[in-house]
């Protein structure tokens, strides 16, 4: 099955890729691998999933909100790659979730996003290494926001 038999299968839909909000490329190529920018929450309307861990939100819409940060990710590594099919596996994940200062639970939401790599690509090439930390803000005050680092082929 590859994967866009296998995106079909997990439910997942890809928009377009979301554009930057700033000046910046969502991602680089260099040395075998790809350098993703920060991605957060953003509907395909445009409106984003905002808030803050533990005051606004509770961890599963802080899961959904990286959920959505995931298939977001996965559109803008399609639109960099042309196919998701080059990626090798997951080098590292950095997610940062905007949250009180007595909330404890980012590894728990960024499961969120963390799952939908490894439901796609596999446990061995989905799974990478992963911070999980917390952010007294985030940009325009969204719930998450994930960077990436991935082996590709080609």
């Amino acid at each position: 099955m590859n994967l866009d038999q296998r995106l079909e299968a997990l439910g997942i839909v890809l928009p377009p890729a979301p554009r930057p909000i700033g000046n910046y490329v969502p991602g680089v190529v260099a040395g075998g691998l790809l350098f993703m920018s920060g991605v957060g929450p953003r509907h395909p309307d445009g409106t984003s999933i905002t808030g803050k861990l533990g005051v606004d939100l509770d961890v599963e819409q802080g899961r959904a909100a990286a959920r959505l940060v995931a298939i977001n990710m996965l559109a803008n590594i399609r639109a960099v790659l042309g196919s998701l099919e080059r990626v090798d596996r997951v080098v590292k994940t950095l997610g940062m979730v905007n949250c009180a200062p007595d909330f404890g639970l980012q590894p728990k939401v960024i499961d969120g996003f963390s799952n939908v790599f490894v439901e796609l690509f596999g446990e061995e090439r989905g799974r990478g290494a992963r911070s999980a930390v917390g952010m007294p803000a985030l940009p325009s005050q969204i719930a998450v926001e994930v960077e990436m680092v991935l082996q590709v082929r080609g």
